[in-house]
């Protein structure tokens, strides 16, 4: 039976998450989102700190959960938390963490044991998206080409979430397109690969303080050693492998929207009772002030993404199918994350589409929730077929 209550013993990962929050990822948040490429130094010590609780058994920053068959355990569930905790502080400065990128999470997800010692320590990010095929993860252009003990890979990587600062990154390209998505695989590759071209770093609405890229791959050769998973192309199995990595990353985005939205409704309710908005959970909404009846309606918004991001992780931690999950905490939580923190805008008036406030920056960090790890129409496209039982070939 699921119990959605954050157990007493993750109190203390809660506790330091938000303390970390406090004295690093807020006081810098404004700081480095108008210093958008610049490093956030004052990361150094706290990735420190977080490599700490990791190795301790505790998760607040974004690296990934290893799964087993073995029994269930509290870890995606910790990760998810403090998550929430971090991005509370700035899910810019979070994404910008050393060793907490999404290709950790990957590597966590796909890789082996040998691969997982080889990689102990480095900071990965991901790379999926090409300039021509957008939210379809399935029509993957770049290609893997076995040579000896080399694959050569060429192809376009866009919106490679710190691509420049990341020690390498996991790259999906296909080892034959004429198989489809079955022989789409992913690949680590050091950035100081030959024929790992960094194009350009791109300029942003939201989440400025992480470094985004644009690589371009030229005959770009890659140890064999360095494929995650198996090299075997089984068409029944469609890209199976590779999507793991999504039922990872997706409660891990979906945390990150609870934690600004969270951020966006607390210091909206601290504004609305400085204005004399008095908000009543005993009173029927309807006969509260507007701004009020409003905030109740947000709050009950975001309870719900707040507990289905709980769902996807606790059925990680008990050894549960989540794809599903995933999808829907991943929809949810990008899509109210995103709508709550413009109406918390709305209800701040002047000061909160000004930089007096953080609001107006929390409404822009939020978007890219809704977008990357698969868009808000991706997800509901997933949920659809899992609900009808289609295959992607019979509802597109």
């Amino acid at each position: 039976m699921i119990n959605l209550e954050v157990p007493r013993k993750l109190t203390t990962l809660v506790d330091q998450a938000r303390q970390a929050a406090m004295a690093f990822l807020r006081p810098n948040s404004r700081k480095y989102d108008q210093a958008e490429h610049t490093y956030p130094k004052e990361l150094d010590t706290l990735a420190s700190l977080l490599d700490g609780l990791s190795a301790s058994g505790g998760g607040a920053g974004a690296g990934g959960v290893r799964r087993s068959s073995g029994k269930a355990s509290t870890a995606n569930l910790s990760l998810v938390l403090g998550t929430m905790e971090m991005c509370w502080g700035d899910a810019g400065l979070l994404l910008s963490m050393p060793r907490q990128g999404l290709g950790n999470a990957a590597i966590a997800s796909v890789a082996s044991e040998e691969q997982l010692a080889r990689y102990k320590g480095k900071w990965a990010a991901m790379a999926i998206t090409e300039p021509d095929t957008g939210s379809d993860s399935g029509a993957i252009r770049t290609t893997a080409v076995r040579d000896g003990d080399h694959y050569v890979l060429n192809g376009e990587k866009i919106f490679v979430t710190s691509g420049e600062r990341a020690d390498c990154v996991v790259v999906w390209a296909t080892l034959d397109r004429s198989l489809g998505k079955a022989a789409i695989k992913s690949f680590v590759v050091d950035r100081d690969t030959p024929g790992f071209e960094l194009v350009r770093l791109e300029h942003k609405l939201g989440i400025r303080a992480s470094d985004t890229a644009h690589f371009r791959l030229d005959n770009c050769r890659v140890p064999a050693e360095n494929l995650l998973g198996s090299p075997e192309i089984k068409p029944d199995q469609g890209f199976a492998g590779v999507m793991q990595t999504f039922d990872n990353t997706r409660p891990l985005v979906a945390a990150m929207a609870v934690g600004i939205t969270r951020a966006a409704l607390e210091e909206t309710r601290r504004l609305l009772t400085e204005a004399g908005v008095t908000i009543d959970y005993d009173r029927p909404a309807n006969t509260q002030h507007a701004a009020a009846a409003t905030f109740l309606e947000m709050e009950a918004d975001y309870e719900a993404m707040y507990l289905l991001t709980l769902q996807a992780a606790w059925m990680a931690d008990n050894r549960k199918p989540n794809s599903l999950q995933a999808s829907y905490a991943k929809a949810k939580a990008g899509r109210s994350a995103t709508a709550i923190t413009l109406r918390c805008v709305e209800l701040a008036g002047s000061i909160g589409y000004t930089e007096h406030e953080l609001l107006e920056k929390w409404s822009r960090d939020a978007k890219i929730m809704d977008i990357f790890e698969g868009t808000q129409q991706i997800q509901q496209l997933i949920i659809a077929r899992r609900l009808l039982g289609k295959t992607s070939a019979q509802l597109k």
